[in-house]
């Protein structure tokens, strides 16, 4: 599921807002916790929703006293201001000259992108000016979005509303830059391939969620790691560049960091915790067991 790579990307976006909805009864999620630690640091690893519907009671029990424990929360992105955002957006996700998109695709690509455009209410030349992996990230927020998946929902926001009241500092794994520049890389034909698995994967998208969610609640990790990385193996340049190489920063900069005193609560998508090439998995080849938090 390649989409769930792309949703650290949808909270910057600024897609349109679901019309609110009736608050539904509260449901209980034990989402999985990782803990790495040594005689003076401690580093928890707990894998996110970006965007979720409102009603999971995840943020208690054992996640809370983690993240209480903790001197510090680091995300993947700190959000900069959202001018910037936008500038960098522009710069980086659309074309200042050539074809439209459309006519960069295949005739049957783009055919379903004007379709799917229709089918969600927009202008068919909304996107021709996006480069193809802007496309595919805007293709995969407005379906959620209109479904009533929100990132105010999601981990990131309520662990930094926590975080803010408490005093915490907040740091980011990633600038925003680095983060649309894993995308903007791409070579053009893997591009093009992230937009027609977009396009293909559009009608199932709601029901694809709602099992995340589902398996992230339960805090099965296996079966998340199943349905989050399921497709990747078949597009080598994606999953290198949007897991892999991520993962492998990330665990440098925690290995680095188990190196000072502290507790720090790290919260990354719950795609990068899951699988054979999860950050527990690059820890433990640099010598750093990240054991499951039981609670």
């Amino acid at each position: 599921m390649i989409r769930a790579l792309l949703f650290g990307l949808l909270l910057a976006l600024g897609a349109c807002k679901a019309p609110p909805e009736p608050q539904p009864r509260a449901q209980d999620a034990d989402p999985a916790l990782w803990v790495v630690r040594d005689a003076d640091t401690t580093i928890y690893l707990f894998g996110t929703v970006h965007l979720m519907k409102p009603g999971l009671t995840w943020f208690d029990e054992g996640v809370r006293k983690a993240f209480d424990a903790s001197d510090t929360l680091v995300l993947e992105l700190v959000m900069p201001p959202e001018d910037q955002m936008q500038a960098l957006i522009a710069e980086l996700g659309t074309a200042k000259a050539g074809p439209p998109l459309p006519a960069q695709l295949p005739p049957a690509v783009a055919a379903r992108l004007r379709e799917a455009l229709s089918g969600l209410g927009l202008a068919p030349d909304a996107l021709d000016h996006d480069e193809p992996w802007l496309a595919a990230v805007s293709l995969s927020v407005l379906p959620l979005r209109q479904l009533g998946y929100d990132d105010k929902d999601g981990a990131e926001q309520v662990l930094s509303a926590a975080a803010r009241a408490a005093g915490k500092p907040i740091e980011g794994l990633e600038t925003a830059r680095q983060q649309f520049g894993y995308f903007d890389n791409l070579s053009m034909p893997a591009q093009r391939q992230l937009l027609a698995t977009t396009l293909d994967d559009l009608p199932k998208m709601g029901a694809e969620i709602e099992a995340m969610v589902k398996d992230w609640s339960a805090g099965d990790a296996d079966a998340l790691a199943r349905l989050l990385n399921e497709d990747l193996d078949r597009t080598p340049e994606l999953k290198q560049a949007l897991l892999v190489t991520r993962n492998r920063n990330w665990a440098n900069w925690i290995a680095a960091r188990m190196q000072k005193p502290g507790t720090v609560f790290v919260a990354v998508g719950a795609g990068h915790l899951a699988g054979g090439d999860s950050v527990q998995a690059e820890l433990a080849k640099r010598g750093l067991k990240a054991e499951r938090v039981r609670y």
